[in-house]
């Protein structure tokens, strides 16, 4: 009996053990995933978009990349270890980023020559309960359409027009030549950042999978960003106006209060938090599908994403948000670009090629005014444009010696002979044009070769391409990206460009807040919740501030975070971020000594053509102007005696010469009458007799 006992016991305790360890791990699906690369030499990163990782206690990822790895870091797991060009990174469903099971990961890595990126394998052991559970699988690959893409759909008609409204106020914005102007006429300023995410596949802002929407949000505002610049996908703006609703990819613990939305009601909830914290947003098509690498194709089309189609999801999100002030921009494309010898690259001319920017940024930005005639039309450039347009109307294919070549969407040489044209004066008024620019960590552009200097990149990289549209008061200027990694020659890059914002007053929205922007970091650090203090004090010098400190926001009746004012308490204070080199590097001195007193009604803003200088430049220039008329002042009291003595002098010798004259005619032996006479100086009497008698 006790035999047959303990071997019930045994059975019972071996069954338990295969219960408890080996049996979970036979039905446990293997985990996997699809990544996404992108590489730029000096680094580089792969998206992991992961699955079936749920019920494993931990998740080992293997990625391989080319060339040498100094550093890894990333998204998402917690630890990363370097085995020659292989990085494997580890994440545990007891750790701080278990969020990062069955969402959208990422390693990032710094070297050289890192050229491609591959995932190696996706591993799991050990057993735990559920992780994330809510947030399941949200998309495939990147690269693929969202037919794997896991949604909530709705009815199939058109969603209506947007419900969700903050504080209300007029706060759309127009422009005057060069400025852009409130609805009064008041001069304004965008000083913004750009956070990425809705163009990538997460749905929603990148790195809400480790902090919390709503702090971040109300944190870049407290830091004194009026405007935030958000990238999108037509692809999603489509897929919401059909009433479908890919999943966003957002970490449910930090963020439940997102749990019972779907993703455009998110994004309603995002504009909503904007609102009431003073800050505005702009609207930026950066791909036409959802992927992560989208940027890179050239143009507004792509497979089966049409121009139509493009032009749809512009026309659509300007109707639903006509009402909404919130918005109060649409960046049509985000960089159009391509070479001469590319296929397919962006052309700018009056012709009807398929491949004309301007034809269709004049059609996308004619839908969105016919949705919401008071939105600013943010229009950005190429990358190419002919030496000789007469001889050569984008035909040639011979990239170096026919084509003056730029950043991607930076160049704007076009608009000198073809410039856009909506039709109408008071459409034309809501033009905004919008270079990009970056450091030569992002790219060794040749003006960076051998060194460089404020007035060499005036002269090779800004002026000619784009400044000149502002200088010469055809349109607004406003830099959609500029930043980078602070660091040898890119931070010598990025001061000298701080210093032309701050000197030309250029509208901006820094690049970027997300922690992992591969080329060039961000304005937080891994966590998506440190800020990085350093970068955050380089960019604070150019946004917008009273001479007190006091962020100004774009939204006439909500103060600009817990730091800032509200446009309505905006009484004209002089704006004077110190450039960072001496003024004597500036190209045009004569600018120095331009007006630094912000406008306050239309007809003052057109007849100032400069605001917030520098108060050293202006001295400088009050100074040498006054040395020059002191200088004018003693020449002409120089001059003025000594014409006086030459006039005094010749009067002098006429005298005596006369006096001569007269005394050889008089007798020596009588008296002239002529000296002699009367105390009047006339002649005495005729007979030549003295008046004495």
């Amino acid at each position: 009996m006790r035999s047959k006992t303990g071997q019930k016991l045994l059975l019972l305790f071996i069954t338990s053990v295969f219960i408890v360890t080996v049996l979970p791990m036979i039905s446990l699906a293997a985990p996997s995933g699809t990544a996404t690369p992108n590489c730029w030499g000096s680094g580089g990163q792969l998206e992991i978009q992961l699955s079936g990782c749920s019920g494993y206690q931990n998740i080992t990822v293997v990625a391989e990349f080319s060339g040498k790895i100094d550093s890894a870091t990333g998204w998402g797991f917690d630890s990363y270890k370097i085995s020659g060009n292989q990085v494997t990174a580890v994440c545990s469903a007891s750790g701080p980023n278990n969020w990062g099971f069955d969402s959208r990961v990422g390693i990032q890595v710094t070297g050289s020559d890192v050229n491609s990126a591959k995932l190696v394998s996706v591993s799991g052991d050990g057993t735990a309960g559920k992780v994330n559970e809510t947030a399941a699988e949200t998309t495939g690959s990147n690269n693929q359409t969202n037919t794997t893409t896991e949604t909530t759909k709705a009815s199939a008609t058109p969603v209506p027009a947007q419900t969700v409204k903050g504080v209300e106020g007029d706060d759309w914005l127009t422009t005057v030549d060069s400025h852009i102007v409130d609805m009064s006429g008041k001069e304004v300023w965008l000083t913004g950042c750009n956070w990425f995410g809705y163009n990538t596949g997460t749905n929603l802002f990148d790195g809400v999978w480790n902090c919390n929407l709503e702090d971040s949000l109300v944190s870049i505002a407290d830091h004194g960003f009026n405007v935030l610049r958000v990238p999108m996908s037509a692809e999603l703006l489509l897929q919401w106006k059909r009433g479908e609703y890919p999943r966003a990819n957002y970490n449910n613990a930090y963020n439940e209060k997102l749990n019972s939305m779907n993703s455009l009601e998110i994004f309603d909830y995002v504009l909503s938090l904007c609102e009431q914290n003073g800050m505005k947003v702009i609207i930026d098509i950066h791909t036409a599908k959802t992927d992560a690498s989208g940027h890179n194709h050239p143009v507004w089309y792509r497979d089966d994403i049409t121009v139509d189609d493009f032009v749809e999801s512009l026309s659509w999100v300007a109707g639903r948000y006509s009402s909404n002030d919130t918005i109060i921009g649409y960046d049509l494309k985000n960089e159009p670009h391509g070479k001469a010898s590319e296929d397919p690259h962006a052309i700018w001319n009056d012709s009807n090629d398929p491949n004309n920017w301007k034809k269709v940024a004049e059609r996308a930005g004619n839908a969105v005014l016919d949705a919401n005639p008071h939105a600013l039309i943010i229009i950005e450039g190429i990358q190419i444009y002919p030496k000789n347009l007469e001889a050569n109307n984008f035909v040639s294919r011979n990239d170096d010696a026919d084509y003056y070549n730029t950043w991607w969407g930076a160049n704007l040489m076009a608009v000198r002979k073809f410039p856009i044209d909506f039709g109408s004066p008071e459409r034309n008024k809501q033009i905004v044009y919008s270079p990009h620019d970056y450091g030569p960590r992002v790219f060794e552009q040749p003006w960076f070769q051998g060194g460089f200097t404020y007035d060499s990149l005036m002269k090779d990289a800004w002026y000619d391409y784009w400044l000149y549209i502002q200088k010469e008061n055809i349109a607004p200027i406003f830099v959609g990206e500029w930043g980078g990694f602070m660091e040898g020659d890119n931070l010598k890059w990025m001061e000298y460009f701080r210093q032309l914002i701050a000197t030309e007053h250029l509208h901006h929205t820094f690049w970027c807040y997300n922690a992992n922007s591969g080329d060039t970091g961000g304005l937080v650090k891994d966590d998506f919740k440190t800020w990085d203090d350093e970068k955050y004090a380089f960019v604070k010098d150019v946004l917008w501030q009273t001479g007190d400190g006091r962020f100004i926001g774009l939204d006439h009746e909500v103060p600009l975070g817990k730091n800032g004012i509200a446009l309505s308490d905006y009484t004209g204070v002089t704006i004077t971020p110190a450039p960072v080199t001496p003024a004597a590097e500036t190209t045009a001195a004569a600018e120095t000594a331009e007006s630094a007193v912000q406008t306050t009604d239309i007809t003052t803003a057109v007849s100032e053509t400069e605001v917030h200088r520098d108060p050293a430049e202006s001295e400088a220039a009050f100074e040498a102007v006054r040395k020059v008329a002191m200088g004018f002042i003693i020449v002409a009291i120089i001059a003025v005696v000594l014409i006086i003595a030459v006039v005094a002098a010749g009067i002098a010798l006429k005298q005596k010469r006369k006096a001569e004259e007269e005394i050889m005619t008089v007798d020596p032996e009588e008296p002239h009458a002529g000296l002699n006479g009367g105390n009047d100086g006339t002649e005495g009497p005729a007979d030549g007799v003295g008046g004495d008698n």
